[in-house]
């Protein structure tokens, strides 16, 4: 053991990384500085009419834009992108609506921060590439702005306590976009397993399983791909992390401990380079596996499997499973809930006592649950979300809970620690790979708040 420890140590950068005593790979976690405080529940004064400046127009920044025109008290005051094109054609689409050109700001990658130094702004609302976002974020907060942050948030562990420590100092909001916690079948179980009807929560499966050939070719400057070819692990972990974490109140009760990974090596990746972009790449310089598994255990017993993989010829796969003692909820690729018979009434079931957990319920009695168990925010805006759209509405659920909450002076949905716990699977994933799949220690990112709050609860 001493010698494996000796050569386990060796491997590291002094003053980086760390084996504890329980033979866990250790990364620092910065102490809290003086006068500095948490920003669990986190509440600001309210905003009546939200003032919002968007950073990043390409892919994922327009829908946003567009999205806000249906939420009341939104005024978008700027656009932003590298590509003036972007920007234009972002504005003639408000004006199309019916609103007001917003200021306009392109041509280079520094110039978005013009936009965090403007005075008449309450909210920045960034969808650049991976690489910018926690460099924005930060700033906008400096500034005096709350950061709403497409996923993933921040890449690496120098990046999450950055946009934590500036959160917790200058007691601004720092939202991660995650969509899918607002998908109607993860909010449906989420309330099921905050009913009860699930049981003990014990287990929870995500992935993020989206073959991405028919795409790389849209991102600026090609920067999905090269981080691919930089890093391994799991790049993009957030969609599948996201909802498992609030359905086990991760940081709310209960938080990651620590976890393990494994990869495939690479092959359709560099493949696709080669045949696709004529590209002269050895395969053994691409980091990233075709596919990534984590393995994670929590404080409490509970374990959680997350899965990357976004070159497979896989149907797609955003999976979704919760595992409780009394009932299991699963997304993809089927919809399901199975329950034991006790689990279920009479109102939704009169057979009910004919119920098991080894099979799912019927197509009737799901529909019936998903109705009954709706949880209360996606209740009034429901219609409204599929007919404005994003990825089905989840998106307008997502933008319009984000406005609701700074407009009332409530805590958001989701902080900058839910941010920092869903992030952290990129760097630490690729510290577990690259020493043999060793355990790597989650840090505890509220610096020992996770305990105080008992559950996640939306703010109403």
């Amino acid at each position: 053991m001493k010698k494996i420890t000796s050569i386990l140590l060796s491997l590291f950068t002094a003053g980086t990384l760390a084996l504890s005593a329980q033979g866990l790979i250790k990364t620092p976690t910065p102490v809290r500085p003086a006068g500095q405080t948490d920003v669990l529940e986190l509440k600001t004064a309210p905003i009546s009419t939200v003032r919002v400046a968007f950073i990043g127009l390409g892919m994922r920044g327009p829908g946003a834009v567009q999205r806000m025109t249906h939420i009341p008290g939104v005024e978008v005051v700027a656009l932003c992108d590298v590509l003036e094109k972007n920007t234009k054609k972002v504005n003639d689409m408000l004006e199309k609506r019916g609103f007001p050109k917003a200021q306009e700001f392109y041509g280079d990658t520094s110039v978005w921060r013009k936009v965090t130094k403007l005075p008449d702004v309450d909210l920045i609302y960034v969808a650049t590439d991976w690489k910018s976002h926690a460099t924005i974020g930060i700033q906008a907060m400096k500034d005096g702005k709350h950061v709403a942050i497409e996923v993933p948030s921040a890449m690496t562990m120098d990046e999450i306590w950055g946009l934590i420590n500036t959160s917790e100092q200058t007691r601004k909001h720092c939202m991660q976009l995650e969509n899918c916690v607002y998908d109607f079948f993860e909010l449906t179980t989420l309330n099921m397993v905050q009913q009860g009807l699930l049981g003990e929560v014990m287990h929870g499966e995500g992935a993020y399983i989206h073959g991405l050939q028919p795409f790389w070719d849209e991102y600026w400057n090609d920067w999905r791909m090269d981080f691919n070819k930089k890093h391994r692990g799991d790049v993009y972990p957030t969609h599948g992390l996201g909802p498992v974490c609030q359905a086990m109140n991760i940081h709310r009760g209960d938080k990651m401990n620590y976890l393990v990974s494994m990869d495939t090596k690479a092959v359709s990746n560099p493949a696709f380079l080669k045949k696709d972009r004529k590209e002269n790449i050895d395969a053994k310089n691409f980091r990233n596996g075709d596919h990534t598994m984590t393995m994670i255990r929590t404080e409490k017993g509970k374990t959680i499997m997350i899965q990357h993989d976004v070159t497979s010829p896989r149907p797609y796969n955003r999976m979704y499973q919760i595992s409780g003692t009394k009932g299991f909820a699963n997304k993809y690729p089927v919809q399901g809930f199975a329950l034991g018979g006790d689990e279920i009434g009479s109102d939704i079931a009169p057979n009910h006592e004919d119920l098991n957990a080894h099979s799912f319920v019927s197509p009737e009695v799901r529909k019936a649950l998903m109705e009954k168990y709706k949880h209360p925010i996606a209740k009034d805006i429901e219609e409204q979300a599929k007919k404005v759209g994003g990825h089905g509405g989840m998106d307008f659920i997502m933008d319009y809970r984000l406005i609701y909450c700074l407009q009332k002076g409530l805590p958001l949905d989701m902080d900058v620690y839910d941010l920092a716990e869903w992030c952290c699977l990129i760097p630490l994933t690729e510290i577990s790979l690259d020493n043999n799949s060793a355990p790597v220690e989650i840090p505890d990112f509220t610096r020992g708040g996770w305990n105080r709050l008992q559950g996640l609860k939306f703010a109403e």
